[in-house]
């Protein structure tokens, strides 16, 4: 049976690590724990799981926001599924799942960002999400 539970516990954080290092490789699980606890702690950063029975088989992160450009919405930071179990709905499910936690909250906005390589992702927002391609998001490592 599928089930989304928000994860709040270490424990929970590490039964995710496995699905969000598919994303995010260039996290160990101790970095990744150290990130997870100062985003929630000072970014109001919200992390919730579709399980399969006790299996967590996508992941996503997300955090309330407020900007000029957006003003107040929701900026979705990760979202993974499983690679044994892709192209089975689950990432529509979890982004549901958030911008229905959005509507609930009374924003009017969700964003996120999704690296140049990843086409099969943006055909999936635009195509199947309905999201609008709105920017570019630059970097400078310092």
């Amino acid at each position: 049976m599928l089930e989304i539970k928000q994860l709040h516990s270490i424990k929970e954080w590490k039964e995710a690590f496995p699905v969000i290092k598919q994303l995010r490789t260039h996290l160990d699980e101790e970095s990744y724990l150290e990130l997870v606890k100062e985003a929630m702690e000072k970014e109001n950063y919200k992390m919730a799981a579709l399980f399969d029975d006790e299996t967590i088989i996508a992941v996503t992160g997300y955090m309330p926001m407020t900007t000029l450009y957006n003003g107040k919405f929701v900026w979705v930071c990760d979202l993974v599924t499983d690679e044994k179990h892709r192209s089975k709905g689950h990432g529509k499910t979890l982004l549901s799942y958030i911008e229905n936690w959005g509507i609930k909250y009374g924003f009017k906005i969700i964003s996120l960002s999704s690296g140049l390589q990843r086409k099969d992702a943006h055909r999936f927002y635009m195509d199947k999400m309905e999201y609008d391609q709105v920017s570019y998001v630059f970097l400078k490592k310092l």
